[in-house]
């Protein structure tokens, strides 16, 4: 499995007392050429408790009365189904490296189910079920580092979603988001998306367990609502920094990470953005606990820069975090707990009373090893979403499936 994938499925690891498959299909030869992925299918039950009136306006995980009271789909989970081909080989003192990842979901519920009649996204279009998250080359050496230049998983908030115990699982998004490629997990209720993103990046060697990576990234347009037709701006900065430690039967990490981009209002007011985050996860005797924080100003909510800057111009605040606590059982069966929030604060007095406030979720789960590369996975989710105007919109998502790692 290349070291992409492994991020992938770093919370995967921690789930599942490092049983996830430590290799691909490898092919030998001048290149060494690992494929690789995952396929993954969950049996949701998505229950309405609280029809919305306009609460979470612009919110990634608003349901409305009309979707039902009780929805049910099987789809894919927050790690979407994946196969990566990956090439390496050591040239000239060099060692470089090349990623392509297709990712397939399972989930065109559609008359067809596959897409092929169905046009435009708001009905869920093929292009949703069909992704590619990956497309990079990198060179480099243990001495000095590694450069990066292609699309892969966002640096700020990168290590937020990785150690997600939903990132085996579904979390929140499920049933009603039946259309799209992957659910939303903790995605939007504790941290913003790391998304996957061009970027041309460099990381450190690493130090004894510290390592740094920092780079730039596409624009990505941000606005308040359709920005194909506004000014670029500069480029997006992203950074993080991180320290992984072992001490006796102790291992963990602390890390932080950061973001800066530009964002327009929607008569074209350029104003800077920003978020910053920090996290830690620590593991001993099968306990694992994981503490985050993140805050910024202009960087919106569930997705960076989402709702986050007024057709005025003006910034909006936004914070959040979670924090989960994960037991390996004597029969490697993993439950865990986790509890986290999102936050976005008016930009003034005048703001809209529609927007979104608050995207709180409680989530249990159990993650079991049927063998080293199959996993079951059972969760429960409780989700809570507040406007402005205290407008609320409550929902719970049962789900049950696996995940086979290869």
């Amino acid at each position: 499995m290349n070291k992409n994938i492994k991020l992938a499925v770093a919370g995967a690891v921690l789930a599942l007392s490092a049983t996830a498959a430590n290799a691909g299909i490898i092919i030998p030869g001048e290149w060494t050429i690992d494929i690789n992925g995952n396929v993954n299918a969950y049996v949701n039950q998505t229950n309405l408790n609280q029809a919305r009136s306009s609460a979470s306006s612009g919110s990634a995980l608003a349901i409305t009365s009309s979707n039902g009271s009780s929805i049910k789909s099987i789809q894919t989970g927050l790690l979407p189904a994946w196969l990566g081909f990956t090439g390496k080989t050591r040239q000239n003192d060099l060692d470089v490296e090349f990623t392509i990842s297709l990712q397939p979901g399972v989930s065109g519920n559609d008359i067809t189910g596959d897409g092929a009649t169905v046009s435009g996204a708001s009905t869920g279009s093929p292009s949703q079920n069909f992704l590619n998250r990956q497309t990079y080359l990198s060179f480099g050496d243990k001495s000095w580092g590694s450069i990066k230049l292609g699309k892969d998983l966002g640096i700020y908030a990168s290590d937020a979603i990785l150690n997600d115990m939903t990132l085996l699982g579904v979390g929140s998004g499920g049933g009603f988001n039946s259309t799209i490629n992957s659910t939303n997990g903790g995605i939007g209720t504790g941290y913003t998306y790391a998304a996957w993103k061009a970027q041309a990046s460099y990381t450190t060697p690493n130090f004894n367990g510290f390592q740094a990576t920092a780079g730039i990234t596409n624009p990505n347009q941000i606005g308040t609502s359709d920005s194909s037709d506004r000014p670029q701006g500069r480029y997006g900065v992203e950074g993080k920094a991180s320290y992984a430690f072992t001490a006796n039967d102790v291992t963990g990490k602390v890390w932080a990470s950061g973001a800066s981009y530009s964002a327009t209002g929607a008569t074209y007011q350029t104003v800077d953005i920003w978020a910053a985050d920090i996290g830690v996860n620590v593991n001993v005797a099968g306990l694992g606990l994981t503490g985050y924080y993140y805050g910024g100003e202009g960087s919106g909510i569930t997705f960076f820069g989402s709702n986050g800057v007024t057709a005025a111009g003006l910034k909006r605040d936004s914070d959040g975090g979670y924090v989960q606590a994960t037991y390996v059982l004597p029969f490697k069966t993993k439950i865990g707990a986790a509890w986290g929030e999102s936050n976005l604060d008016k930009a003034n007095a005048a703001d809209t009373g529609t927007l979104v406030k608050s995207q709180e979720r409680w989530t249990v789960g159990a993650y079991h090893p049927l063998t080293k590369h199959l996993n079951l996975v059972a969760e429960y989710s409780d989700i809570k979403l507040q406007s402005q105007a205290n407008a609320k919109n409550e929902y719970s998502n049962m789900s049950l499936g696996a995940i086979l790692f290869f």
